[in-house]
């Protein structure tokens, strides 16, 4: 009784601070608790010493679900979790993660979870005690349930135990979105109002799923209708073939698209253009315009290998294209959970379960739109597989996903479970507990699990370390396209200006050349042609070359220690300024293909010069390494061996053993390259020209 009186006195205490009033919603909700704990005669077991009491009131609510004491799951994690996990300095978290992920899974098994009120204030309260777990958390004092929030890390470990909610992927970029109108901190009423936005999307599917919509066809294959457009006359759907052009409503389910052309009174045959199938298929936006025109932003170009000329679908709008955008987003993710099922041949229950991860992206995409954000929605940021095809590594998120699914389909078929209950609630299991049956559903037992969704307690799943590295891979792509756009210049005659100073080493290196050539200098010239016919004779060009390589290797290290990475700026002289006339002339005689190119050209050449002077450390030790590997092995080999492998490699990079290994090179390839910033580039005038003016 001592402790239950100590306990009562604390939480009167933090009453009266205010430290619960983010809890209390209703003064009734919190009092009724409060004197539950209170009147227990076992209230000494309902409070963890070692927690913040935030984080034991909501390990007490896990409790209730578990039907269990505190004190009782702190024994049972001190039983499974290792000494890792239980180390002093985590110990809270993880138990408090411990005690959430065990009532999450048993939570998510009740049908209509996600409807229900207390489920979602309490995954959000999660989040806040997830922020603040252990004894010494700074108090949440002088607080009231409408300026509550959660930062970035606390959403990202909760809300993926929720496959519906989020996943591992895309929960950042999720987060952002929801937190774009609050300065980065996410609100209770607005992840409320988002996962009210879940619930209207998922009966809005299930209604139109189990409507007599294309049942004919659907049947099959048990489609679910993901969206429709097309049936408001005010907003329709135009279908371009060649150069005509009709309206209809166009249907996209999770295996393919239709579109039903109008007609008086009624919808014509449906068209199908199959996303599941492999058929060479292209999906991109495209312009269109009357009597074949180019002039407005807001269609869907749709090809494949079985249509006799490509379909191009038009979304009118008065402003934007963003309901292009929309449509275009979640068309690619749909193809593109079909191509990760063919590549990695996913089968059975984890193929379900990859089409209900897509599935479930549009559910949030629709629900994100629902609510509004007070920022334009980058669609594909939202979508799993979107994101992995434009995210750097996103191969290898792919790949990790792939064999992470394919094991629990191999567990399921083998009837294994893991130790300490360590299976993850899937999307599948998800959307079957919502209520929502469609296809079929693994028979997996989710008793005494402490990981969901695709985290586990206190540390990280292979999916995560995976999306870790992809998204740090992706920060580097960012800085080095700012670089990029920020060297960037218009017209022509400055392009070139920059093209030819970023030559200038070569051009005098060609007039040296050049010279030698043309015996400008008759000792000179005689010295190069004995030298280097000498060097031939003696078979020593593999040599020279590998003394250059060194030279270049050598030169970009020692930048790279004297430079200390301070980036070396490229100072062009811009040209002088055009009168209208030759503005006129030149505008008349540009080539927009030509500056393209010349500006294309000069983007390389900054990001070689941003190699050689080490703008970039880690590109340039791996450059400059690889050169002297290079240098190595032609030193070593005899030349005509070296003939022999490069033209093995050339003969054999495509062929059917090589195929996937040279794709996945060539992707990490040019990664690497756009991660490489450009060197700076600063206009300067002529002095005489400043005079001038």
């Amino acid at each position: 009784m001592a402790v239950a009186s100590k306990t009562r006195n604390m939480l009167e205490g933090l009453v009266k601070e205010g430290s619960f009033k983010w809890l209390l919603g209703k003064k009734s909700y919190f009092d009724e608790e409060l004197e539950e704990l209170e009147n227990s005669p076992s209230a000494g077991k309902n409070y963890i010493p070692e927690l913040s009491p935030v984080a034991n009131l909501v390990v007490r609510r896990c409790s209730k679900i578990l039907k269990v004491s505190s004190s009782e799951l702190q024994e049972s994690f001190n039983q499974e979790a290792s000494d890792s996990i239980k180390h002093p300095s985590r110990y809270a978290r993880n138990l408090l993660e411990y005690c959430c992920f065990k009532a999450l899974s048993f939570s998510t098994q009740m049908t209509g979870h996600l409807f229900d009120k207390t489920f979602r204030r309490l995954t959000f309260d999660m989040m806040i005690a997830w922020e603040a777990p252990a004894t010494a958390s700074q108090p949440l004092t002088n607080k009231v349930e409408e300026e509550m929030s959660v930062g970035l890390e606390a959403f990202c470990r909760i809300a993926p135990a929720i496959p519906i909610i989020a996943n591992v992927i895309i929960s950042e970029n999720l987060f952002e979105v929801l937190s774009s109108s609050t300065g980065g901190r996410l609100q209770f009423p607005i992840y409320d109002k988002y996962l009210g936005g879940l619930e209207r999307a998922i009966r809005k599917m299930k209604s139109n799923s189990e409507s007599s919509l294309l049942s004919a066809i659907r049947s099959s294959r048990g489609e679910k209708i993901l969206e429709i457009d097309g049936t408001v006359t005010t907003q329709p759907v135009l279908e371009h073939v060649g150069v005509s052009a009709w309206p209809g409503r166009l249907i996209l389910t999770d295996h393919a698209l239709y579109f039903e052309a109008l007609r008086v009174v009624s919808f014509d045959k449906p068209k199908v253009y199959d996303l599941s199938d492999d058929l060479k298929q292209v999906v991109k936006p495209e312009l269109t315009g009357p009597w074949g025109t180019r002039l407005f932003d807001k269609a869907v170009f749709y090809s494949s290998a079985s249509l006799s000329e490509p379909v191009v679908l038009e979304f009118p709008e008065l402003k934007g294209h963003a309901r292009r955008d929309y449509w275009l987003a979640i068309i690619r993710e749909i193809l593109n959970v079909h191509k990760f099922i063919s590549n990695y041949r996913i089968k059975g229950t984890a193929r379900d379960e990859a089409l209900w991860k897509a599935v479930l992206g549009v559910l949030r995409l629709q629900a994100i739109q629902d609510i509004g954000s007070v920022t334009p929605i980058q669609h594909d940021a939202l979508l799993l597989f979107n994101f992995c095809d434009q995210l750097p590594g996103g191969d290898l998120i792919l790949e990790t996903l792939a064999n992470t699914s394919n094991l629990k389909e191999s567990d399921r078929q083998n009837g294994f479970k893991a130790v300490s209950g360590m299976y993850s609630v899937s999307a599948l299991d998800m959307v079957s507990n919502l209520g929502f049956v469609f296809g079929s559903s693994p028979n997996s037992s989710n008793e005494n699990t402490i990981s969901v969704g695709e985290i586990s307690v206190g540390a990280l799943t292979p999916l995560e370390i995976a999306v870790k590295e992809s998204k740090n891979n992706y920060k580097k792509v960012v800085s080095a396209q700012a670089t990029v756009d920020g060297v960037k210049v218009d017209g022509i005659d400055t392009n070139l200006a920059v093209m030819k100073e970023l030559l200038f080493p070569l051009n005098e290196l060609g007039k040296s050349l050049l010279s030698l050539a043309y015996w400008d200098d008759p000792l000179k010239s005689t010295g190069f042609c004995l030298f280097f016919s000498y060097m031939i004779f003696r078979g020593w060009l593999g040599y020279a070359v590998a003394l250059v390589l060194l030279l270049l290797s050598a030169f970009m290290l020692i930048t790279r220690y004297f430079s200390d990475g301070r980036p070396a700026e490229v100072k062009v002289i811009a040209p002088p300024p055009m009168n209208t006339m030759e503005q006129l002339l030149a505008v008349q005689n540009a080539v927009t293909q030509v500056e393209q190119l010349v500006q294309d050209g000069n983007i390389i050449l900054l990001k070689f010069r941003g190699l050689l002077l080490s703008i970039f450390p880690q590109a340039t030790e791996k450059l400059a390494f690889s050169l002297l590997s290079a240098a190595l092995i032609l030193a070593l080999l005899p030349c005509k061996y070296l003939v022999l492998l490069v033209f093995l490699e050339i003969s054999t990079r495509y062929s059917p053993l090589r195929k996937a290994s040279t794709e996945r090179w060539m992707r990490r390839l040019r990664e690497w390259w756009f991660s490489i910033p450009a060197a700076p580039v600063t206009l300067e005038r002529d002095k005489e020209e400043k005079k001038k003016k």
